[in-house]
């Protein structure tokens, strides 16, 4: 498998992971986690794209925040992935902590 191929390979089966976990929590119907999940994916797929081509290092980044995110309650996955956002520098996928109601 040439390398640009195994990058699409690598991307894809992390944005199957994104959408398998959506799909689990819209059949657990969890209105709220599904809210914040579906704003922490956006940002994760726009991640995914962006680092196709980025270091070892950065992809298994990238890789730990979708991990962390599809195992963990959402807001650890949120703490995790935001963190690791700023870890690469991309401030501008931070998403804000929902308020404790």
């Amino acid at each position: 498998m040439n390398g640009r191929r195994g990058l699409r390979h690598e991307s894809d089966v992390l944005l199957r992971q994104l959408d398998g976990h959506l799909a689990r929590l819209a059949a657990r119907d969890e209105v709220n986690e599904l809210a914040l999940a579906e704003r922490i994916a956006a940002h994760l797929r726009q991640l995914i794209t962006d680092t196709v081509r980025s270091s070892a290092v950065d992809r298994a980044r990238v890789r730990a925040a979708v991990h962390y995110f599809v195992v963990r309650p959402v807001h650890l996955g949120l703490w995790v992935v935001n963190d690791i956002f700023r870890d690469l520098g991309r401030h501008d996928l931070l998403i804000p902590e929902p308020a404790l109601s």
